[in-house]
């Protein structure tokens, strides 16, 4: 299902001459790696950034230091931050961040492992999700790259 998404995201990018870049933190540059696949990636493809600790949110994406104080580093407002942040930077069309607890550490009592989101920049709006998955740190890893990809593919 996955390759099916994939290409049908990179038939829409390229036919509707729509440009992407992604801002990456818990996937560790998952999303990057499917999306540049197929070959001709590059007329869409702009930009990616694995932002994992909290002063790479802030010295590469802008995402201010009282946002991550306020609402922490995986909250909706964060993803919003690097999504906007990074299709600005790049001059991109869309842009697409995404954070969260993959595990085994770093869970509260109100951000448990398995909770992610996921942000789709769009000039005049932002899409966001938020994500309770359940897994191993591979599985929650490679399920949020598989959201992400259909909130892309359902969007365009």
């Amino acid at each position: 299902m996955q390759n099916n998404i994939l290409a049908k995201i990179h038939k829409k990018l390229l036919h509707r001459k729509k440009t992407i870049a992604i801002a990456e933190s818990c996937t560790g540059g998952l999303l990057c790696a499917e999306l540049t696949k197929n070959p001709g990636a590059s007329g869409y493809f702009l930009l990616g950034v694995v932002a994992y600790s909290n002063k790479a949110k802030q010295k590469l994406l802008q995402v201010p230091i009282k946002l991550i104080s306020k609402y922490g580093a995986v909250s909706r407002q964060a993803a919003i931050s690097m999504a906007k942040n990074i299709r600005k930077k790049s001059k991109a069309d869309l842009g697409m961040g995404i954070t969260g607890l993959a595990g085994p550490e770093g869970a509260t009592a109100n951000k448990p492992i398995g909770t992610v989101f996921i942000c789709l920049s769009l000039k005049n709006k932002n899409i966001c999700r938020r994500l309770a998955l359940r897994g191993n740190r591979q599985e929650i890893r490679r399920k949020t790259t598989q959201e992400a990809l259909r909130l892309l593919c359902v969007h365009l």
